[in-house]
């Protein structure tokens, strides 16, 4: 199989690993993408100003985590 091949074939063999389709895993990444986005935001507010956002960058990820952990 050729490089190109197996790129193309990456498409539907990843989200299949985890029971997704091309968008439901698409969907599910960008909605992951964004959480990590908004918990490096709190982190940097936290970071120049420390009593705002004490905990939400760690509890964000720790949600994060548990929803990885639970869909398999």
């Amino acid at each position: 199989m050729t490089q190109i091949a197996q790129f193309i074939r990456g498409f539907q063999d990843h989200p299949a690993s985890v029971d997704e389709s091309y968008f439901g895993h698409m969907r599910f990444a960008l909605g992951f993408a964004g959480a990590l986005f908004a918990a490096g935001g709190a982190a940097l507010i936290h970071a120049l100003i420390p009593p705002l956002f004490e905990t939400t960058a760690s509890e964000k990820i720790k949600a994060l985590h548990t929803k990885i952990i639970n869909r398999h």
